[in-house]
């Protein structure tokens, strides 16, 4: 006989997802109150992800942007979002589902969220045989890309242990 659990670890990630669209959301509405800036990473492989081939081929795996200055159209719908950022000086649209957010971050607030992707271990695999390929590009590291397509200036992802008090 075949037990089944209840799956609380994923119940846990979406109503933490639906955190990352209720943000989404207040700021499509209203814009970026004070100093709040959103760093997003996100799996650029996951099915649904929708983005310039350039930038594809530039950051196989993972992409962060940055939402803070120059960011055009955001979107915000039930399973993802889409915003316009610019690339080189061109607008590039990306279309991101929920689903294929790695972590969300407001530094302004340090508030921040990881998150666990069923791709996750499937891309591992497929990392190895990228290993080969970025072997030979080494010391280019994917880098977070801001509304300019530089490398913003500060940020970093936390763990939410980080924040939780120690008894």
């Amino acid at each position: 006989m075949t037990t089944v659990h209840l799956r609380y670890d994923k119940m846990v990630e979406r109503a933490l997802r639906g955190v990352v669209r209720e943000a989404l959301e207040e700021v499509a509405a209203n814009g970026l109150p004070g100093d709040h800036h959103f760093y997003i990473t996100f799996l650029t492989r996951h099915p649904g992800v929708r983005m310039p081939e350039f930038l594809r081929a530039q950051y196989k795996r993972e992409m962060t942007i940055v939402l803070q200055f120059q960011f055009f159209d955001l979107m915000v719908r039930r399973d993802g979002f889409g915003v316009t950022l610019s690339f080189g000086g061109a607008g590039e649209r990306l279309e991101i589902p929920f689903e294929a957010i790695v972590t969300f971050a407001d530094p302004a607030v340090n508030f921040a969220l990881q998150f666990q992707t069923e791709q996750a271990d499937d891309e591992d695999e497929e990392l190895e045989a990228l290993a080969d390929e970025t072997a030979e590009d080494a010391g280019e590291e994917e880098k977070p890309v801001d509304e300019e397509g530089g490398e913003p200036e500060t940020g970093k992802v936390v763990a939410l242990d980080a924040f939780r008090k120690k008894p």
